[in-house]
C-alpha cells in the first residue's frame, strides 16, 4: 500500500469558502476545479483546467499536498507521492 510520506506539510486548513483559482482570476483564465496548496493556502485550477496551475504551483513551490476545495469532495492528493488520500477532519 502506498501512503503518503509529507504529512508534515499539511500546515493550513482546507477554506470553507474560494473564489476561483487565484492564478486564472489574474489572468482572466477559466477553471474546472479548485485545488488548495495545504503548506500555504494558495487556491488553483485542478490539471483538467486549461492552465493546469495547482500542478505548476506544486512543481515551483514544492509543496507536495494538495486538497479538493470542491463542494462534497474531502480527499487530498500528494504530488510527490502520487497517492490520493482523506485526512482527518482536524486537518
Amino acid at each position: 500500500m502506498v501512503t503518503c510520506s509529507h504529512l508534515e506539510s499539511v500546515l493550513v486548513a482546507r477554506p470553507d469558502a474560494v473564489e476561483g483559482c487565484a492564478d486564472c482570476l489574474a489572468i482572466g483564465g477559466s477553471w474546472v476545479h479548485l485545488r488548495v496548496c495545504r503548506s500555504c493556502g494558495h487556491v488553483a485550477c485542478c490539471d483538467s483546467s486549461p492552465n493546469r496551475h495547482a500542478s505548476r504551483h506544486a512543481r515551483e513551490s514544492a509543496h507536495p499536498i494538495v486538497s479538493s476545495v470542491e463542494p462534497g469532495e474531502h480527499w487530498s492528493y500528494c504530488y510527490v507521492d502520487n497517492v490520493a488520500f482523506e485526512l482527518q477532519a482536524s486537518a
